[in-house]
């Protein structure tokens, strides 16, 4: 039985298809039509994913959606008439939004795949991140944690799920507790998100970076915003807020008198920790050192929330694990103290945690519940995107003229732990591509963690973003206790997905400076040889070469585009960047080697 997963029309556009409840193949829209947090329809997706199983359309068993497009009508109506008149012009392209695609989700799906409406099935948002993240996790049963910006009225639930395995149990998942819109932790971090100067629904990582430079010194003011209780519902003070109300802002005036003039997103951000000494004068720098204490403060404020909510779940199931989905299950930092200061032994967090993780849900909602399918999966990795032959990267290679080396694993790898002992930059491009938004090894930037100048030169000259973003250390997994102060790295699994940031120990941090960030953490990824055997024994040979199996991890992306999906994405960047080696499969191409015949 095929069942397809699909999730479009709000924010990132992606499509998942499982094949007797194992997963086939998943990918975000963005990869394909390169329009980054593409949320249109996921043509391109679907394809993909009909194209790897070998099936078309028409072979589908059912198709499901990852949210019901009526009761979402129905939030933003009744918040359109309690904000009248402000919210006019939420009225007015709400209605020409919903009324061109957003209502006729059923015929959009019946139209573009030609199906009988009797195959197209709807799931509750909320009930679509809880089961991407249960059914993925290797849990016969565990308390539920889901929250975001908003599905269709709620934005957090709190729950627990089994999972019938051999036979054994039940599907189910039991959605107990929930906070309704417009109270959104997910919004409020996105409004400061908007004051700090980085885009909604994107930047929200960046305040997470830029929240170590600074102190939470202003928790009592954004503790005027939300008041949370000790079970971990929260409340906002609307009068701060225009997100409700407006299609252009998520603060109002009364936020800016309590905060402040928003940060001008064309700024230098400039501090005595980004830039000891320098030439930028101390009023900049006091400027930003004050937006830094804001960032740290919301963001402190979100991991108190986000605790107390995992405590009170923890009293209430009494359960050992933690299954967790949502976009604000991105927040890494969050994660690790969820891990590290909870009751909870395990959790486990979906690599496309946000809503292009829904399309994986509603598809294994599907499955598990609503079919009562027992349980035979396990995601224990992420590549489940297209992947491109020899063939096809000889081909575009020589259709460019482009000069190039082949070699085999063993020469490829030994060349290319030269590369990096010399100050060279990587990208490396391999297999199927990533799901979810982190690059882990098959679409990444590879360089030397050991030198400190790494972080500026990666930043800077090649992905051309703000200098305060930190990187991420891949690590091999039984390497991992060496260097962070966690206990059993094989057992978590947001290591493996770069979702969780954990202390570096003291008297490592100074071993590989360019990816331990200010404050002395990492978002770190650990790695096994079976999930990724040509990406751990790139990690290991440099270990092998320098004592430390760690390397310097990031996406293979210029700023503003999506992750590379294609050898001529991969090449396009390197192209454009300060990348010296491209490593396409076993195609090796040096940038001091252009204009040279290939061999």
């Amino acid at each position: 039985m095929y069942i397809l997963g699909v999730s479009c029309f709000y924010h990132d556009a992606a499509a998942a298809l499982l094949h007797n409840g194992h997963l086939v193949a998943a990918a975000e829209e963005e990869r394909f039509s390169r329009i980054k947090h593409d949320f249109g329809f996921p043509t391109q997706a679907i394809e993909f994913c009909l194209r790897t199983a070998g099936i078309t359309a028409a072979d589908l068993d059912y198709v499901v959606f990852y949210e019901k497009p009526l009761p979402k009508l129905e939030r933003i109506l009744l918040s359109v008439l309690q904000t009248v008149p402000r919210s006019y012009v939420v009225f007015r392209e709400a209605m020409i939004a919903w009324f061109n695609e957003k209502l006729w989700v059923k015929g959009i799906l019946v139209s573009k795949l030609d199906l009988p409406t009797d195959k197209i099935l709807f799931v509750d948002h909320h009930l679509s991140h809880a089961a991407s993240a249960f059914f993925c996790s290797p849990f016969k049963e565990a308390a539920i944690l889901t929250v975001d910006g908003v599905g269709e009225w709620t934005t957090a639930t709190l729950g627990r799920a089994t999972a019938q395995w051999d036979g054994v149990g039940e599907n189910h998942i039991w959605l107990d507790q929930e906070v309704r819109f417009p109270h959104s932790l997910g919004l409020l971090y996105s409004a400061f998100t908007a004051w700090l100067g980085f885009q909604v629904n994107e930047g929200e990582y960046k305040v997470m970076g830029m929240a170590p430079y600074g102190q939470p010194k202003y928790n009592d003011r954004v503790e005027k915003l939300i008041q949370v209780a000790p079970d971990g519902s929260f409340h906002l003070d609307m009068s701060y807020f225009t997100f409700h109300h407006s299609t252009v802002s998520t603060f109002g005036q009364r936020f800016v008198d309590l905060f402040g003039e928003p940060r001008d997103p064309h700024a230098l951000f400039v501090t005595d920790l980004t830039h000891p000494g320098g030439d930028h004068s101390r009023e900049l720098k006091a400027q930003n050192q004050y937006y830094a204490d804001v960032a740290a403060s919301i963001q402190q404020v979100t991991e108190e929330t986000l605790l107390k909510m995992a405590h009170s779940l923890y009293r209430t199931t009494g359960l050992k694990n933690l299954c967790y989905a949502g976009g604000v299950a991105l927040n890494s930092v969050a994660n690790g103290r969820i891990l590290r200061e909870t009751p909870f032994e395990s959790i486990y967090v979906q690599p496309a945690a946000g809503d292009s993780g829904g399309a994986l849900g509603a598809a294994l909602y599907a499955w598990h519940v609503l079919l009562n399918k027992p349980r035979e999966f396990t995601l224990e990795h992420c590549y489940w995107g297209a992947e491109y032959g020899e063939a096809e990267i000889e081909t575009f290679l020589r259709s460019q003229d482009v000069p190039f080396q082949v070699l085999p694993d063993d020469k490829l790898r030994a060349t290319l732990v030269d590369d990096l002992l010399a100050g060279r930059v990587i990208g490396w491009f391999q297999g199927r591509f990533e799901w979810g938004p982190r690059a882990l090894g098959n679409r990444s930037i590879l360089a030397d963690p050991r030198r400190a100048e790494m972080k500026e030169i990666v930043n800077e000259k090649i992905k051309f973003r703000e200098p305060f973003r930190p990187f991420a250390p891949v690590v091999t997994e039984e390497a991992a206790a060496r260097y962070f102060d966690m206990d059993s790295p094989a057992a978590h699994y947001p290591a493996r997905f770069m979702l969780l940031v954990e202390p570096i120990f003291e008297n490592r941090q100074h071993e590989i400076p360019a990816v331990t960030h200010v404050g002395g953490s990492g978002r770190l990824q650990t790695v096994r040889r079976v999930w990724n055997p040509r990406y751990y024994d790139l990690v290991e040979a440099f270990g092998q070469a320098t004592g430390t199996p760690v390397l310097l991890n990031t996406s293979f992306n210029l700023r503003g585009e999506p992750i590379v999906t294609t050898p001529a994405n991969a090449f396009a960047t390197f192209s454009k960047s300060e990348i010296d080696t491209l490593v396409l499969g076993n195609y090796l191409v040096r940038k001091d080697q252009m204009g040279k015949r290939s061999s």
